[in-house]
């Protein structure tokens, strides 16, 4: 392994682990703080959310393109941003470091380090509204880097803010997310039972996206630009 890309697989495990402390940490002083207020969690959970995605983006896209997702690795390698080589390793990166994630956040609240998570998303709503979080992530994404790609941080903080809203789900949008979410028994989790769908959803939505914006979008070449290394290209 060379040292770019021991630094590009460090950066996408250190924003993950981030991204997944911030989802979790944030889920458990919410509902700490909110009194049974599910509502006022849900958005303390949700302004964390946005804000430290932009901030991760900022801070690792220049390394590692600051993917943070396994659809978001595999649909840039799709469109040629960033070589299949890698693929793995950033995948194997971002699940691990959303694990540490999870744990961080534990620790931090005085949690058991993993807790199989029993908090129920299933059914079909739960599924559509997964592949539509998702679709949409992948559509700002490709959608803002090819026209303004120094606004991608803020575009996709946005919409994950908003996806949190106006998905049943809560916009999990992220197979690491929602494989490490399995592992918390907070309010932010997951059963283990519910994650395959969630993830199977989620891998349609982006391809959908994906194919969708190479003929929505003129300017966007069959084959992409390498984004990757400079950090063009998020996601949560």
């Amino acid at each position: 392994m060379s040292v770019d890309t021991g630094r590009k697989l460090a950066s996408e495990a250190l924003g993950t682990a981030f991204l997944l402390a911030a989802v979790v940490g944030s889920g458990i002083m919410g509902e700490r703080l909110a009194g049974g207020n599910v509502a006022i969690a849900l958005l303390a959970n949700t302004v964390a959310t946005g804000a430290t995605l932009v901030a991760l983006i900022l801070t690792f896209g220049p390394i590692s393109g600051a993917h943070f997702n396994p659809a978001v690795t595999l649909s840039d390698a799709v469109m040629g941003g960033i070589p299949w080589k890698l693929v793995p390793g950033y995948i194997a990166a971002q699940v691990g470091g959303a694990f540490l994630g999870v744990i961080a956040a534990h620790l931090m609240f005085e949690l058991p380090a993993i807790s199989a998570s029993q908090h129920v998303r299933e059914g079909v709503s739960q599924l559509f509204s997964e592949f539509i979080a998702t679709f949409g992530l992948l559509a700002v994404i490709w959608g803002v880097a090819r026209r303004r790609s120094g606004a991608v941080p803020f575009a996709v903080g946005a919409y994950i803010t908003g996806a949190y809203w106006f998905t049943a789900s809560t916009s999990f949008a992220n197979p690491a997310v929602t494989l490490a979410r399995a592992a918390t028994d907070t309010f932010a989790g997951i059963r283990p039972v519910d994650a395959p769908g969630f993830i199977a959803a989620q891998l349609i939505g982006a391809g959908a996206a994906t194919l969708t914006f190479r003929w929505l979008v003129p300017a966007l070449p069959a084959v992409a630009d390498r984004v990757v290394d400079r950090g063009d290209v998020d996601v949560s």
